[in-house]
């Protein structure tokens, strides 16, 4: 498995400046997040919205840990992901995590342009059903025509493998060993994504 420590962006990413969403910029932190992980990678997860505080990211890179997927980086650093790119539907974080559809529209072609760019990639990870939503956009696909239902896993026209998961607060609020409960999910898509091969 081909490693990458590096954030590296895809082929079409915002600009740390993107002016797209009004109420986004006046809240702005940060830059628009980079997606992570190698081009290469045969797995992406997609996000809903980065978070602020990093509770997110530490329980995303447990799941990965758990699964062969990540493996910490020295000093404590970000994982190195294995095989697997992460990104997400919205690139800024938004208010009480709660994007609006404009907002996730506005960042979709960022996404179709991540998925083109993937050429081994083979199956996606969607963390929530507006992250599910946003991945069949951007693949033009009728959101009416693949469900979000957590634990589902569809096999798109195209032939990508899409496989639900709650979203990354839903995880951290409900379950008792929510990094078991997500690694759960994304074996499930690992051992599709293996027989498939």
């Amino acid at each position: 498995m081909q490693t990458d420590t590096l954030d590296r962006p895809a082929p079409l990413a915002p600009s740390p400046d993107c002016p797209h969403c009004p109420r986004l910029v006046a809240e702005r932190q940060s830059a628009p997040a980079a997606s992570r992980g190698p081009l290469s990678a045969r797995l992406l997860i997609v996000g809903t919205a980065p978070q602020l505080g990093g509770e997110d990211d530490a329980l995303l890179q447990d799941a990965l840990s758990r699964c062969g997927r990540a493996t910490p980086a020295p000093q404590g650093g970000p994982a190195a992901l294995l095989d697997t790119r992460i990104t997400h539907a919205l690139r800024c974080a938004a208010p009480a995590g709660l994007p609006e559809p404009a907002e996730i529209n506005a960042c979709n072609g960022y996404l179709a342009a991540e998925l083109a760019g993937l050429t081994n990639l083979r199956g996606v990870l969607a963390l929530g059903a507006v992250a599910h939503a946003a991945v069949l956009q951007a693949c033009g696909v009728p959101a009416t025509r693949f469900r979000y239902h957590h634990g589902a896993i569809h096999s798109l026209p195209d032939g990508l493998v899409l496989a639900d998961g709650h979203a990354l607060a839903r995880y951290r609020g409900a379950a008792a060993e929510p990094a078991e409960t997500l690694a759960a999910t994304l074996l499930a898509l690992l051992a599709r994504l293996d027989a498939a091969e």
